[in-house]
C-alpha cells in the first residue's frame, strides 16, 4: 500500500503537564504497527515557532517547513481547549502554509466532548490549506479515555477507528503524491 509513503503523527498542544503527547505516542506505535509507511513523531514544542509575523528569527520557521516537506501525509493530535483547537496548533497550521498542499490528513482529537469541536476546526483549516482530510477519525474522551482525565489509558473500541483512519490516509496519501510528482 505504498511503503514509501512517510506519515508525520503531530501533537497539537505546548502546554506543560500535557497529554498530547502521550496521545501522540500511543498513534505512532499503533499505525508503526499496522505499517505500510514510514511514521514519525512530530512535536510543534520542539520547534518554539514564535506567533506568526511576531518575530525576526524565521530559523524556527523555516526548520518547520523543512520538516513538514518530507511527509506525504499527516496524524493531527487535536486536543480541545475551550469549544477549539489550541493556538499551538493553529500557530504551526498557519506557519507553514504551503509545506501542507496536495497531501492528506488524519485527526485524533480529544477533550470532554470528544475534541468534536476542534476536531472540525481543523478541518476547515486544512481545506484552506489544500489538505485532504479524511473521514475516518479517533474521538476519545477526558472521562472515559483518561484515568483523572490527566493519564491516558484508551479503550480498546479506538482501534477500529484507527484502522479506518490509516487506512484512508495511506490510499488518500499515495493518490495525492502522484500530484507532487
Amino acid at each position: 500500500m505504498g511503503e514509501n509513503l512517510k506519515i508525520a503523527v503531530i501533537t497539537g498542544s505546548t502546554r506543560k503537564n500535557r497529554v498530547s503527547l502521550d496521545v501522540a505516542n500511543w498513534v505512532l506505535e499503533e499505525v508503526r504497527n499496522r505499517g505500510g509507511a514510514t511514521f514519525d513523531l512530530l512535536d510543534i514544542k520542539a520547534f518554539n515557532l514564535p506567533l506568526l509575523g511576531e518575530s525576526d528569527d524565521v530559523a524556527p520557521v523555516e526548520a518547520w517547513q523543512s520538516a513538514l516537506e518530507q511527509y506525504d501525509g499527516f496524524i493531527f493530535v487535536v486536543a480541545e481547549y475551550n469549544h477549539a483547537l489550541t493556538g499551538a496548533l493553529k500557530n504551526a497550521l498557519d506557519s507553514a502554509n504551503t509545506s501542507w498542499n496536495n497531501k492528506a490528513a488524519g485527526i485524533v482529537s480529544y477533550g470532554s466532548a470528544y475534541g468534536a469541536r476542534a476536531a472540525e476546526q481543523v478541518r476547515l483549516i486544512l481545506g484552506e490549506l489544500q489538505v485532504a482530510d479524511v473521514r475516518g477519525q479517533v474521538l476519545l474522551s477526558l472521562f472515559t479515555d483518561f484515568e483523572n482525565m490527566s493519564v491516558f489509558k484508551p479503550q480498546a473500541l479506538h482501534s477500529a477507528n484507527l484502522d479506518q483512519l490509516h487506512a484512508q490516509l495511506l490510499a488518500w496519501s499515495g493518490a495525492l503524491k502522484t500530484l507532487r510528482s
